[in-house]
């Protein structure tokens, strides 16, 4: 009887296994899109740090991303079963924050007083806060993603596989960000090394400041993608509309997604923007 109990005790754990593995496969599929979001958005956020303080960036950001994910599985288990309906309004708040701040970051880039911007100390407390603020919309989008594909999951498949989802995302995305942040160093080795090293070393060191100048523009964009592809999907007239002049399909889609985001973007800091200097003058 004992052995019995133990052997259906196995099975239905490797059960709940063999599931756990199958939505894990079918959640990360759907999230892949918005991880490369987040990773070119945190892989800017050490530029201008000082070459000793870039790790120490990285990490104080990851803890925080991991905060954010033991704040954001159980209220989004908690939402999927007591207020589905809330779900989708906390995600297009968060879509348009993102827009907010894309377009926030274009007006410091492009007017005459983000000239000057560029010219203030690096605020790495600013920045660690700024990117974990980030991480928690990207980190709720990659998650009420997966819980999409977990409707009809049972509740410990769906709390395995979050946690999985979560878990897994967090040291991928940060610990390729931290790749990313050193790869410099490691040019600056192979450049006391022998001549083939030494040119590898150069190239690197050429090659880095270029990249990081292009993750910094994918981040922007990428902001206009997740926030305007939020609501693309969930402003039934937006996607009616893209949808009856056919911008729903291919690579289209994340053109008018980026459109949309810039848009909403514009219009929340035309509102904003002002508000706060209003705010600020008091």
């Amino acid at each position: 009887m004992a052995f019995s109990s133990l052997f259906t005790l196995i099975d239905d754990i490797a059960s709940i296994l063999d599931d756990v593995a199958l939505m894990t496969k079918m959640a990360a599929k759907k999230t892949v899109g918005v991880v490369g979001d987040d990773l070119a958005l945190n892989a800017n956020q050490v530029t201008g740090a000082s070459a000793e303080r870039e790790l120490p960036i990285v990490w104080a950001v990851m803890k925080g991303s991991f905060a954010n994910k033991l704040i954001l599985i159980p209220l989004a288990l908690v939402l999927s079963a007591f207020l589905p309906w809330l779900i989708v309004p906390l995600l297009m708040l968060g879509g348009a924050y993102l827009c907010f701040e894309g377009v926030e970051k274009l007006l410091h880039k492009f007017l005459p007083e983000g000239e000057l911007e560029e010219n203030v100390e690096f605020n790495e407390q600013a920045k660690v806060k700024g990117a974990i603020r980030t991480d928690f919309i990207l980190s709720a989008e990659i998650i009420i993603i997966a819980l999409g594909e977990l409707t009809q999951a049972d509740l410990i498949t769906r709390i395995i596989t979050l946690s999985i989802i979560g878990v897994g995302i967090t040291i991928l995305v940060y610990g390729l960000v931290a790749l990313i942040v050193k790869t410099d160093d490691f040019g600056l080795f192979l450049m006391k090394k022998g001549r083939v090293a030494k040119n590898i070393g150069q190239a690197i060191l050429m090659i880095m400041p270029k990249f990081m100048r292009a993750l910094s523009v994918i981040g922007t964009i990428a902001m206009f993608l997740v926030g305007g592809g939020i609501f693309v999907h969930y402003v039934d007239f937006i996607h009616h509309f893209l949808e009856q002049y056919q911008l729903t399909e291919g690579w289209i889609s994340n053109l008018a997604a980026l459109v949309v985001g810039i848009v909403i973007g514009a219009i929340i800091c035309a509102i904003v923007l002002p508000v706060m200097k209003l705010v600020a003058k008091h």
